[in-house]
């Protein structure tokens, strides 16, 4: 090959380690997804390993904090999985009453439930009969 393109592929290859070292070290993002549940909003979060003590729920207006930590596993030669102290804020989807969350964990779930404050209501409309305006109107 020639040094142009050794020198490159050299330049690559350190950017490469230093993404790599940022990302094993760096603070994770637990995923996350939100359901709709009609009169409930529920958070269902990704956290695996993480202590039930360190977790905190915070709610300020239309967006909700969630932190919380998961220790290195003690003797680790090499992993995928991040580890250390995270926090995620998320804007709420729909307006909840105030204060209303409620939190439990299953599974490595975070699951957070919150009262809608204006609940969706499912209404199937009967088609009224001939004569219904017959009756009504006089």
């Amino acid at each position: 090959m020639n040094e142009p393109v050794l020198s490159r592929l050299q330049q690559l290859m350190s950017l490469r380690e230093g993404v790599e070292a940022l990302t094993s070290s760096g603070p994770w993002v637990p995923l996350a997804d939100w359901t709709d549940s009609d009169t409930h909003l529920c958070l269902h979060l990704d956290v695996p390993g993480v202590s039930p003590e360190s977790l905190e729920l915070q709610e300020a207006g239309d967006v909700v904090t969630v932190s919380g930590e998961r220790p290195p596993l003690p003797g680790r030669l090499s992993g995928e999985r991040p580890s250390g102290a995270f926090s995620r804020t998320l804007s709420l989807p729909a307006e909840v009453v105030p204060q209303s969350g409620q939190a439990t964990l299953s599974n490595g779930i975070l699951c957070v439930r919150f009262e809608k404050r204006h609940p969706t209501i499912n209404v199937s409309a009967d088609e009224l009969p001939e004569d219904f305006s017959d009756h009504h109107s006089q």
